[in-house]
């Protein structure tokens, strides 16, 4: 095992010399990402189908992700389907802004990513470009770890049906099925759908996952025009997982889930489990994509989208008081009764529209993007609950209130090119926020009435000078950004966060070796760290933090030894402080001096090897090394968890018969059987885990016909 230490893969670690799968992206998209990589950003370019189709077996985007530079991946279920999430250079989900075809993608009040409500998303893209730090200037919130856009595939010239299944450990199965008319209709029309049905008992005690996920694409291409409509989404049931456990049930039941546990009358043992204690989510996007070409050096792209989301999650709520659901005590036999047990659900119904447009231009030596956004979300939350031993109790609504989040934001960017060596960027960047919440019926504490507004202006510059087939950048870039609805409700005083980011680094190929390399600064002020607790529905509480840093060093590595060999790689060491970090105790405010921030490892490294000994066949093994990290902010050893280092292996055979293109695929995670914890909360100053699966592993089948 030792001999295998940081044997891995790590796809997409030189960004730069990447093939682009061009015949399934658009021009407009292959400018967009060609432009991103001539930024003077650290960034990466995943090609879907050559970097993550041989893995691509029902598990979610983040967890495929997982070998990218500065990435972690988490999975509430310990198996990758389902409840999933990431972070980069130690920055969890919100302060990540996640696109999908440029549009913002990130909830507006929460600012999270939620991959659970669009399954098997991988298999609908074509690219997935990266951009780690602040980055440039983009169509959703500013990003303060990392921004990714999820660039989707265009249907294909020619008629085609494929079907993907697989099949796994904790019976993981997965079937998706597409089909595409080729084009039509005199060249300019051609269309193309997919239908996933994803399911998994998950790793830990009945972590179920009942995913089920579509993609609809019609394309119409005349000339210089280009309009594309897409209608894609999913729907979820996950059995909540959410909890963690403490230190001791992990060292004995990894597998154990308290959530829906229902104990005796004296709080002691657990006489059983509510089966129905779940989250269930509706969400369906819908983007009408106008891309219009007026000559050679000018285009505009506008895009319409509209996203709908509704749906609950369920809890079995033992010795609840009346009094919290608004509902007056009980006379039973003489006697009230001023509690009782209930079944809990809390609704999300909301709406997110808008518009986003960017033109692209160039004038000689210069090239320009203009970009205007204007979006409005409106969400309505609510609860019910129903007796369990009161039929007549039948879903009272308890607390109502709505929200209303209005953005209205600019961009400008130029990269302009000096001589033969030079090329000088600059970004401006205008943001206007407004955020109204209003409590419509009071109960349990929910919402609160708030009304808040933002003006942000992010500047960013930078320069490239070229060497030969590479180049050496530097960048600053000015970002801020607006707390979420949780970091209101919970302190109506935050501050909003504010980021200053120095980048630089040298993207170079030597013979077959290409190399990036680059150095961060990252400055905050009032930073919004996980303080390692978690609230109600499993999501991590911040705070702001005063003054903090995140500074290190990146490298990415890959080398093709031969037609059949191929070694890539990626190394990350940082420093992630907290300066003159306070907690209040209840007693006093203690100063702790600089504390490395919650969840932020000094160290994450992943090198592999790739070996193809012919067209058909592929194997590779895919490690990682994550060093250690603390739950909270107070450098406490015993929150603390401890490094690990995975193993995974994959291959894939690929054959035809007649017009049918087949390929099988495997992949073994955890291929060692390392018992680890890659995420974590506290509870009442304790440590609680989130348990991952030891060896597992998916098997699959591929079949297209043309």
């Amino acid at each position: 095992m030792k001999g295998l230490f940081f044997l891995g893969l790590s796809v997409g670690s030189v960004a730069f010399i990447q093939a682009q799968n061009k015949d399934s992206l658009s021009i407009r998209e292959i400018e967009a990402v060609n432009f991103t990589k001539r930024l003077p950003v650290a960034k990466e370019v995943i090609n879907v189908q050559k970097d993550l189709d041989s893995r691509n077996l029902g598990q979610d985007l983040p967890v495929l992700l997982k070998n990218q530079t500065s990435v972690i991946s988490t999975s509430d279920a310990g198996n990758g389907v389902g409840y999933t999430g990431f972070r980069i250079r130690g920055v969890a989900g919100r302060g990540i802004n996640v696109m999908m075809n440029g549009v913002p993608y990130n909830d507006s009040e929460s600012q999270g990513t939620f991959f659970v409500n669009v399954p098997d998303l991988t298999s609908s893209a074509s690219q997935i470009v990266i951009q780690r730090g602040v980055g440039t200037s983009n169509n959703g919130v500013s990003a303060f770890g990392a921004s990714i856009n999820v660039i989707s595939k265009e249907p294909e010239e020619k008629m085609y049906f494929k079907t993907d299944d697989s099949y796994g450990s904790f019976n993981t199965y997965k079937y998706s099925a597409e089909i595409g008319s080729g084009k039509f209709w005199k060249n300019r029309l051609s269309v193309m759908g997919r239908y996933t049905h994803i399911q998994s008992d998950g790793y830990i005690d009945r972590a179920s996952s009942r995913l089920n996920s579509y993609n609809f694409t019609a394309l119409f291409e005349e000339k210089r025009t280009k309009i594309r409509f897409m209608a894609f989404g999913g729907k979820e049931k996950t059995y909540q997982a959410w909890n963690g456990i403490d230190r001791k049930t992990w060292e004995t039941d990894p597998k154990f889930n308290y959530s829906g546990a229902i104990y005796d009358a004296d709080w002691k043992n657990i006489i059983g489990f509510y089966d129905n204690e779940t989250d269930n989510y509706r969400q369906n996007h819908y983007q009408l994509l106008w891309e219009q070409g007026f000559n050679d050096k000018w285009s505009l792209e506008t895009t319409l989208h509209y996203t709908k989301g509704k749906g609950y999650y369920e809890n079995y709520k033992q010795d609840d008081p009346f009094a919290r659901y608004n509902l007056p005590d009980i006379n039973v036999n003489g006697q009230m009764t001023k509690s009782s047990d209930f079944i809990r659900k809390k609704w999300l119904n909301n709406d997110f529209y808008g518009i986003v447009s960017t033109l692209y231009g160039k004038l000689e030596s210069v090239d320009l993007n203009f970009g205007v956004v204007a979006n409005q979300y409106y969400g309505r939350h609510f609860g019910n609950v129903t007796g369990v031993f009161f039929p007549q109790i039948d879903e009272h609504e308890y607390y109502r209130n709505r929200s209303v989040k209005n953005e209205l934001a600019a961009f400008a960017k130029a990269l302009w090119r000096v001589g033969d060596r030079f090329e000088l960027f600059g970004d401006l960047q205008v943001r206007n926020i407004d955020y109204d919440t209003k409590i419509l019926t009071e109960g349990d504490g929910e919402g609160g009435n708030l009304d808040k507004n933002w003006l942000f202006f992010n500047p960013k510059a930078g320069i490239n000078y070229k060497i030969g087939s590479g180049k050496i950048f530097l960048s600053y870039t000015h970002a801020q950004r607006e707390p979420n609805r949780d970091d209101l409700m919970s302190d109506n005083n935050v501050k909003a966060e504010k980021l200053h980011d120095f980048e630089a680094g040298i993207e170079k190929q030597f013979g077959i070796l290409s190399v990036t390399a680059n150095v961060y600064y990252m400055y905050y002020v009032n930073q919004l760290v996980l303080n390692g607790e978690l609230n109600n529905v499993g999501a991590f509480i911040r705070t702001n933090s005063g003054k903090s840093y995140r500074r290190g060093v990146e490298i990415g590595a890959l080398a093709k030894l031969s037609k059949q060999w191929e070694l890539s790689g990626n190394l990350s060491v940082s420093q992630n402080r907290n300066l003159d970090f306070n907690i209040n105790n209840k007693k006093e405010i203690k100063n702790l001096g600089n504390t490395q921030i919650s969840f932020s490892p000094d160290v994450i490294a992943n090198l592999g090897v790739r070996f193809s000994p012919s067209e058909s066949f592929q194997f590779a093994l895919m490690n990682q090394y994550v060093g250690k990290q603390y739950l909270d902010n107070t450098e406490d050893k015993n929150l603390q968890l401890k490094d690990y280092f995975l193993t995974d292996f994959n291959a894939q055979y690929q054959f035809k018969i007649a017009n049918n293109d087949i390929a099988l695929k495997l992949l073994v995670n955890n291929l060692f059987n390392k018992k680890y914890v890659n995420n974590g909360a506290v509870y009442d100053g304790a440590p609680y885990y989130f348990s991952q699966a030891g060896t597992n592993f998916m098997f699959g089948i591929s079949w297209k016909i043309q």
